[in-house]
């Protein structure tokens, strides 16, 4: 399997992991876990998970010359979509949030010639865009007067997305993506936990539990573990291609999470989110095809 086939089997399974996020988030929060503590815990286990690993491996995290301020934009960017990303959803309906949020995929394709270097096809983007009208059909927003802190965060979210994937690419040559996977996260944990002070939250996971079911707090698990295992996909699907290669994969997530809120939270899914969902199906079987029938650089 070539390099870029390689990263596209990782940007899928990690469209994936991350796609049973919002559901179980929710999950969590309708059993006590509030949001803003969810993306706290998160990001905590992520680094809980790798530093336990950095302790065995007995790594050494020295920064690389030329990798500092690329890793300060690397948590700069992920803060961002955590912070962005959930907290849009207490302003403007999360279908809005989620179709703001993945326009990400058509920006790289659209920034990767000035970045990346890479000549897009017309097929990339005839095929993002696909995938993107899936999402409206899908989903099928009603903005009304939509609260304009949520749609500013919701493009900060895909900002930071955006930002990510093209500095994840570049820090993958300079170190491992756990490497700078830990340290990004190390910075972003205690700006998350003075987002939840200034925001009036109290930590009820740990300071008020009895107000919290265990099934929140299995969901909270789930959280924590599909976003370290999505953060892993996704950064060694960026170590194996380039960011406009692997992008339009990760319109799989909302489909994911449509799917598994009809299973947790009986939230059946409806004709046109059937449809969307076929659609973003579509478009990720016809890049498939063309990435049989055309040679990517690597």
């Amino acid at each position: 399997m070539s390099a870029t086939g390689k990263g596209i089997v990782f940007a899928l399974l990690a469209g994936f992991v991350y796609g049973l996020a919002p559901p179980f988030t929710r999950l969590a929060f309708v059993n006590g876990v509030p949001a803003i503590e969810t993306a706290f815990w998160r990001v905590s286990a992520l680094v809980v998970f790798v530093g336990m690993i950095a302790l065995v491996m007995r790594w050494r995290l020295q920064i690389p010359q030329g990798a500092g301020k690329l890793l300060a934009l690397m948590a700069f960017s992920t803060g961002a979509i955590s912070i962005g990303y959930l907290g849009a959803v207490q302003f403007i309906p999360v279908a809005l949030a989620v179709i703001i949020f993945f326009t990400f995929p058509i920006l790289i394709l659209i920034l990767s010639p000035m970045i990346e270097g890479r000549r897009v096809t017309w097929q990339q983007m005839a095929i993002g865009a696909v995938a993107f009208a899936g999402l409206l059909v899908a989903l099928g927003p009603n903005p009304g007067n939509a609260d304009w802190r949520g749609l500013c965060l919701a493009v900060l979210a895909a900002s930071g997305a955006t930002t990510q994937f093209f500095t994840g690419r570049t820090l993958s040559s300079k170190m491992s993506p756990l490497q700078f996977g830990l340290l990004a996260h190390i910075a972003i944990v205690p700006v998350v936990a003075v987002l939840i002070a200034l925001m009036g939250g109290e930590f009820k996971t740990v300071l008020a539990p009895e107000g919290i079911a265990m099934t929140g707090y299995l969901a909270l698990a789930v959280v924590a573990l599909s976003y370290s295992g999505g953060y892993f996909f996704q950064m060694y699907a960026l170590k194996s291609a380039p960011a406009s290669a692997v992008a339009p994969y990760f319109n799989i997530e909302p489909v994911t999470s449509v799917a598994f809120a009809g299973l947790l939270l009986a939230e059946p899914p409806m004709a046109g989110e059937l449809a969307g969902g076929a659609l973003v199906l579509a478009a990720l079987f016809a890049a498939g095809l063309a990435g049989r029938t055309q040679r990517w650089q690597d």
